[in-house]
C-alpha cells in the first residue's frame, strides 16, 4: 500500500520565490551585503584595494622616471619637445592600460556577486571558491563585456571632440564666431549622448548576470539582456538611478570632511614642510586615511550596484519566463534528496519558455469538440408555420347563445 509522504514547504532563500515588487528591489542589495558579508564585502575591499595599489605603483613609477628623464634636458635640446611628447604619450598609455586592468577587477566582482546573489535566492551561502568556479568559465566573456563598454565611451568622446575640432577649423580659421558654435555643437552632441548612453546602460544592464547565470556566449547575453528589459525599462532605471544617488551621497557625505579634516591637520603636523620623518609619517596619515575608507565605501557601492542588476534579472526571468516555478521544483527536488547531477542547472533556460524577440501573438480563440455521439441524433427537422386563419366574414354576425339552441348535458343523448 503506497502512501504518499508529507514533504515541508520549501524555505526560500534571500528572495521570495515571485516577481518582485519595487521595495523589494531597492532593498535586497543592501540585504546581500549582510547575508554573506565575507565574501561580498572582503572581497571587494581587497580587489579595490589592489588597484588601488597596482595603479598607484605603476602610473607613480612611470611618471617618475619619464619626467626625472624630461627634467635632464633643457629646453633649448634639440631632443626636448621629442622626449616631452613621447613622456606625455607613455603616461597617457599607461594611464590607459592600468584602466583597462581596473575594469577586469570590476568584472571579477560582477561574476562573484551574480554567482552569490544567484545561489543565495536558493538559500546557499558559497565559498569564495566555490563562487569563483561559478563565474571562471565566464571570466574572460565578462572582461570583454568591461573593454567593450570602456572602448564604447572612449569612441563616443572621441567622436564628439573631433566633430569639435572640425568645427573649430573649420569657422573662419578660429575666429569667435568659429569657437562658439563649435562649443554650442559640442553641448548638444553632450546632451544628445547621455539619453543614448543611459538607455543603451539600461537595456544592457543584465549582460554579466546572463554570462555568468547562463554560461553564455557575449552576443548571446545582449540580446538576452535587450529582451528580458523589454517592457521593464522605466523600473529599471528608476531602480539604478536611485540606488547610485544613495551611494553617491554617502560616499561624498564620508569624504567630503574626513578630505577637509586631512588637510586641515597637515598644517598642524608639519608646519615647516615635512622635513622630519615623523612629520611625513603624518602627512601620509593624514591623507592616506580617509582615501583608504572611499575605496571602502566605493567597495560597497559596486557590490550594491552589481546586486541590484541580479535581483532585477532574477524578477525579470521570473515574471516572462516562470523563473520562480523552476527554482520551486529545483528546492523541492533538493528537499527530497535529489544529488546535485539530478538536480541540474536551476538557470538554465527553456526554449518554450524563453522571451522572444517580438511578443507572442494572442490565441486563436478555440471551442470545445462536440460530445461523443453528437451525430447520431438527427437534428430536428424545421416544420413551416401553420397557415393564419382565415378572416371573419364582416356581413355575418357572430351567433348568440339563443341561436345555437339549448344546453345539453354531456352524454344526455340529447340531438
Amino acid at each position: 500500500m503506497n502512501t504518499a509522504s508529507w514533504t515541508p514547504a520549501v524555505r526560500p532563500g534571500l528572495i521570495p520565490l515571485h516577481p518582485l515588487t519595487f521595495g523589494a528591489l531597492l532593498a535586497k542589495p543592501f540585504a546581500a551585503l549582510r547575508h554573506n558579508p565575507k565574501v561580498l564585502f572582503g572581497f571587494a575591499i581587497v580587489v579595490q584595494l589592489v588597484v588601488a595599489v597596482i595603479t598607484l605603483v605603476v602610473v607613480g613609477g612611470v611618471a617618475l622616471f619619464s619626467f626625472v628623464r624630461l627634467e635632464s634636458l633643457s629646453p633649448s635640446n634639440p631632443d626636448f619637445y621629442p622626449v616631452m611628447w613621447g613622456t606625455i604619450a607613455i603616461n597617457g598609455l599607461v594611464v590607459l592600460v592600468m584602466g583597462f586592468v581596473s575594469l577586469a577587477f570590476t568584472a571579477v566582482i560582477q561574476g562573484v556577486v551574480a554567482a552569490d546573489i544567484g545561489h543565495a535566492a536558493l538559500g546557499e551561502k558559497p565559498t569564495l571558491g566555490r563562487l569563483w568556479q561559478i563565474m571562471r568559465p565566464s571570466f574572460w566573456r565578462l572582461v570583454g563585456w568591461s573593454v567593450l563598454q570602456a572602448l564604447a565611451g572612449i569612441v563616443l568622446v572621441l567622436v564628439i571632440g573631433g566633430i569639435i575640432v572640425l568645427g573649430v577649423t573649420a569657422g573662419a580659421d578660429g575666429s569667435a564666431g568659429g569657437v562658439a558654435l563649435s562649443v554650442v555643437i559640442g553641448i548638444l552632441l553632450v546632451l544628445a549622448a547621455i539619453p543614448l548612453w543611459v538607455w543603451l546602460s539600461t537595456k544592457l544592464l543584465l549582460v554579466p548576470s546572463v554570462l555568468v547565470l547562463e554560461r553564455a556566449r557575449l552576443r548571446s547575453a545582449l540580446v538576452r539582456s535587450w529582451r528580458l528589459t523589454r517592457g521593464r525599462f522605466w523600473n529599471t532605471f528608476a531602480v539604478i538611478f536611485l540606488i547610485n544617488i544613495i551611494m553617491s551621497a554617502a560616499v561624498s557625505i564620508v569624504s567630503f570632511p574626513l578630505s577637509l579634516l586631512g588637510s586641515l591637520f597637515v598644517p598642524v603636523i608639519a608646519p615647516t614642510g615635512g622635513n622630519d620623518a615623523a612629520e611625513i609619517a603624518g602627512i601620509l596619515i593624514a591623507t592616506v586615511a580617509p582615501q583608504l575608507l572611499v575605496y571602502v565605501l566605493q567597495a560597497v557601492a559596486i557590490v550594491v550596484q552589481c546586486a541590484a542588476a541580479v535581483f532585477i534579472y532574477l524578477d525579470c526571468r521570473m515574471r516572462y519566463e516562470g523563473l520562480d516555478h523552476s527554482l520551486i521544483r529545483h528546492l523541492e527536488r533538493r528537499e527530497l534528496g535529489a544529488t546535485p547531477e539530478q538536480l541540474g542547472d536551476p538557470f538554465a533556460v527553456d526554449p518554450a519558455r524563453a522571451v522572444s524577440s517580438t511578443p507572442p501573438p494572442k490565441p486563436a480563440p478555440t471551442y470545445a469538440a462536440p460530445p461523443v455521439g453528437w451525430a447520431q441524433y438527427p437534428a430536428p427537422a424545421t416544420q413551416a408555420a401553420p397557415p393564419p386563419p382565415p378572416p371573419a366574414s364582416p356581413t355575418s354576425p357572430p351567433a348568440s347563445p339563443a341561436d345555437q339552441g339549448p344546453w345539453a348535458a354531456p352524454g344526455s343523448g340529447g340531438a
